[in-house]
């Protein structure tokens, strides 16, 4: 896929123009005083760009997710925190929902989430594991009709806003005939009484973006809350992160794209020695290899965004995806800070935004050492 469509096209230009007219001028604002952007939010909801990939039926817009691919590279040219609350919002909230809901579940959760009046988390890491499924530590036990889950999550997005609905959390519900853990997935509604949304983390970046700890003692919450079938929470979630890596490498593609456009800008602007430092071939050629690396990463996650829409297998390219868009990220903030020298290290221009938000993206979904075991691996080789 290396033309879009007129209406893959309208979407990214309606999407850059929200971005470049609502997000922008907030973003340092929000940034800076580590609030949540609830206005930018309702008015992403109110554009339908969190119903992107899901079907009218249940309030979406009838879309795929290469459609949420495009906005969300859109909004990470800008704010990286708008971006990563509508990726996990539609990708870890919605998706395990639209995926593996009961019919009822969809219809009843879907549409608020959808529509972006309701956010929803998705509690996997923990503590003392992360990758490691085998390391799962909260328990979900049957007591009759419920289920009672102990136990404690790690940086959760979008867990505690005043509009988050409910966290589906992994949770040890037995034991696997070989002795393993069966975990499965739960949705535990927010106010639940014993399910604790902790103090906001203090964080490096994404500073607008909503991240919590969560405890949960004792928490009883239905056994109809069971999301899938018993026993295939872990895989069922690891489907959903092959999705996410795809997004994650969209948005990071965006705030690659977005350093150079700053870059450019500013190289324009600044003299040096009576002449604008884009006449110094050192800049120049910095800024080519920039734009070189954004046009890579949005080769490589539109070939695996092309892939999963046409149902092929594409985990192999989302871990190439994911690991050349977040290392291009992070490789152009690292360079753009550079080239605007002293003003880079000042967090009102969105380089220095950047280079403290790209980060996570080489942790974010599986880290960069987990994509090269997931690519040695398609490849037949140990990992």
């Amino acid at each position: 896929m290396t033309e879009l469509s007129t209406e893959y096209e309208d979407l990214r230009k309606t999407v850059r123009d929200f971005a470049e007219q609502v997000v922008a001028p907030v973003a340092a604002e929000h940034d800076r005083d580590h609030t949540f952007p609830y206005d930018v939010v309702r008015q992403m909801g109110d554009m339908g760009l969190f119903g992107l990939p899901f079907p009218e039926e249940y309030g979406g817009m009838g879309g795929d997710y290469f459609a949420l691919a495009l906005a969300l590279e859109e909004l990470g040219r800008i704010d990286q925190s708008v971006a990563i609350t509508l990726e996990a919002g539609v990708s870890l909230g919605a998706m395990p929902i639209f995926r593996f809901g009961t019919e009822e579940q969809k219809r009843e959760l879907l549409p608020d989430l959808a529509a972006g009046r309701a956010l929803a988390g998705f509690g996997l890491t923990e503590p003392g594991c992360g990758s490691d499924a085998g390391g799962t530590a909260t328990t979900a036990k049957q007591d009759g009709d419920s289920w009672v889950i102990n136990g404690a999550k790690q940086f959760i997005t979008n867990s505690g806003t005043d509009i988050t609905r409910f966290v589906t959390v992994t949770a040890v519900t037995g034991t696997r005939p070989n002795g393993g853990k069966e975990i499965s997935t739960i949705i535990v509604p927010n106010g639940t009484p014993g399910f604790t949304v902790e103090p906001a983390y203090n964080k490096v970046g994404w500073n607008a973006s909503d991240t919590h700890p969560l405890s949960l003692s004792d928490v009883r919450v239905p056994y109809g809350d069971l999301l899938g079938e018993r026993g295939r929470g872990y895989s069922n979630f690891l489907s959903i992160l092959d999705e996410g890596r795809v997004a994650i490498a969209a948005l990071a593609t965006g705030a690659a794209q977005g350093c150079v456009d700053e870059c450019i800008k500013y190289a324009k602007d600044r003299k040096s020695f009576g002449r604008p430092i884009a006449e110094y071939q050192s800049v120049s050629f910095a800024i080519a290899r920039m734009e070189a690396r954004a046009f890579a990463a949005r080769t490589a996650y539109y070939d695996a965004a092309a892939k999963m829409v046409a149902g092929k297998p594409f985990k192999k390219e989302a871990s190439i995806a994911k690991m050349v868009a977040s290392e291009a990220a992070m490789d152009n903030a690292r360079m753009g800070t550079q080239i605007h020298g002293g003003y880079g290290f000042m967090n009102e221009y969105p380089v220095a935004r950047h280079y403290r938000d790209s980060k996570i993206l080489e942790v974010g979904e599986g880290t960069t050492e987990v994509q090269l075991m997931l690519i040695a691996r398609s490849l037949g080789l140990p990992a």
